[in-house]
C-alpha cells in the first residue's frame, strides 16, 4: 500500500501516457504461474500495441516491433511493472521472488531442467524482482544457460532467504532502474 501511494504521481502519468500511445486498454493480464504451479493473472500497464499477441503470448525481444515507444520506456524503467503491487496485495505474488513464467514457458522449461529443481522454485510466491533479475538473468531467455543460471539463482534465494537478501535485492533491483540494464525489454 505504501508503495502505491508512493507511486501514486507516477501511475497517474503511466495511465495517461498509456492511454494516448496506443488504442486499448491499460492494464495488461497474462496468465502466469504461482506458487504451488497455481496459475494467476499478472497485472502489467499494456506497453505492446493492442493485437502483438494474436499469434499467442512470446517473450519479447530486442527491437520488438510489438512495443510502443512509450512501452519501450516503460520496459526500461520498469514502470511497466507497477501494477504487480496490486498482485501483491492479492496474495499473488511478493516484492521479491522468482520472477513467474508464461504458462507455456514453464511447460518448455521444465523439461530443459532438472524436474525437482525446477519445481522447487515454485515453493514460494514469485516476486517483482529477484536474485536472478539482479545477476542479469532477466527478460528473454535465449538459450538453455539462461535458464539453468535462472532457476539456479532462484534456488539459492530460496534457500538462503532473509529479509537483509531481500533488502540488497530491492536496493540493487533500484539501483538497475537508474543505472539501466540489459535485457530492458
Amino acid at each position: 500500500i505504501v508503495a502505491l501511494l508512493i507511486l501514486l504521481p507516477f501511475i497517474l502519468y503511466v495511465i495517461i501516457r498509456v492511454k494516448y500511445s496506443s488504442k486499448g486498454p491499460i492494464l495488461y493480464r497474462q496468465q502466469r504461474v504461482g506458487r504451488n504451479g497455481v496459475p494467476f493473472d499478472i497485472l502489467k500497464f499494456r506497453s505492446m500495441y493492442q493485437d502483438a499477441e494474436q499469434s499467442g503470448p512470446q517473450l519479447s525481444h530486442d527491437d520488438d516491433d510489438r512495443i510502443t515507444p512509450w512501452g519501450m520506456v516503460m520496459r526500461i524503467w520498469r514502470l511497466d511493472e507497477i501494477p504487480q503491487f496490486i498482485n501483491v496485495l492479492k496474495g499473488d505474488m511478493s516484492v521479491v521472488g522468482p520472477r513467474p513464467h508464461m504458462l507455456s514457458y514453464t511447460e518448455d522449461y521444465s523439461k530443459k531442467i532438472d524436474k525437482y529443481n525446477f519445481i522447487f522454485r515454485h515453493h514460494v510466491k514469485p516476486g517483482i524482482t529477484g536474485l536472478a533479475q539482479i545477476k542479469g538473468y532477466r527478460g528473454e531467455i535465449k538459450n538453455d544457460e539462461d535458464i539453468i543460471n535462472r532457476v539456479k539463482f532462484d534456488n539459492f534465494y530460496i534457500e538462503n532467504w532473509s529479509i537483509l537478501l531481500d533488502l540488497k535485492i530491492i536496493i540493487q533491483t533500484t539501483l538497475n532502474i537508474f543505472k539501466g540494464q540489459d535485457k530492458a525489454y
